[in-house]
């Protein structure tokens, strides 16, 4: 079992010892039930596919994952306090011992320096972007424009412009963005209580989670 400990600044509980870490995605934690996004970063979302050196594709996405779940399952996860984002997920910094994670995700071309909210790892991408490593093998598009080109095709496809889907299962409440891998598939029974929404936040609000894509 991985032990995490939380020192806080403001939103965070002084000090908290959390039994459960998750990853959820290529750039979010679980710690117990509270979400951590990385500070200034972004991975490749969970369903992305990356150009590659031959020509093809890799599953960028389902790389990132399990290059973050190797890194919080090295060591005791501690996340420092950067306030929240607009989804109100608690934004930190994480370090397993001396390894800072976030750093590492960039580093290693796991993940794009997320320059419209930060410049710590500009640097570290730019040296990722010489050597041509992970999502850097080749030109691919960034996960905020792979998501912006999703939601417009799926925009305009949703009832009143509203593409976000709420779906009922047996694993609860979770919400669909259309670049989730699962967005085709999903179906939405307003009759059984689902529903769609027009942005996270309001699916957030009405007790609906994101989906949880590592292990």
């Amino acid at each position: 079992m991985t032990v995490i400990i939380i020192f806080a600044i403001g939103a965070f509980p002084r000090k908290s010892t959390a039994a459960t870490v998750r990853v959820i995605d290529g750039d979010t934690i679980l710690l117990d039930q509270i979400t951590v996004r990385l500070n200034g970063i972004d991975a490749p979302e969970a369903g992305q596919k990356c150009a590659s050196f031959s020509g093809g594709d890799w599953p960028c996405g389902k790389v990132a994952i399990a290059a973050l779940e190797e890194l919080v399952a090295s060591g005791d996860v501690v996340c420092d306090d950067r306030g929240v984002d607009i989804y109100q997920r608690q934004l930190g910094v994480c370090r397993v011992g001396q390894r800072e994670i976030n750093a590492e995700m960039v580093a290693s071309g796991n993940a794009w320096a997320f320059r419209k909210y930060s410049t710590d790892y500009v640097t570290l991408e730019d040296r990722a972007h010489r050597e041509h490593l992970g999502i850097w093998q080749a030109f691919t598009i960034p996960a905020w424009d792979y998501r912006a080109e999703r939601w417009k095709v799926a925009e305009q496809q949703a009832p009143k412009g509203c593409p976000i889907k709420g779906n009922i299962s047996e694993n609860g409440h979770i919400y669909h963005a259309p670049w989730s891998p699962w967005y085709d598939r999903t179906k939405v029974d307003t009759k059984e209580g689902e529903r769609w929404f027009c942005d996270e936040a309001q699916a957030l609000k009405a007790g609906w989670r994101s989906p949880q894509w590592g292990h």
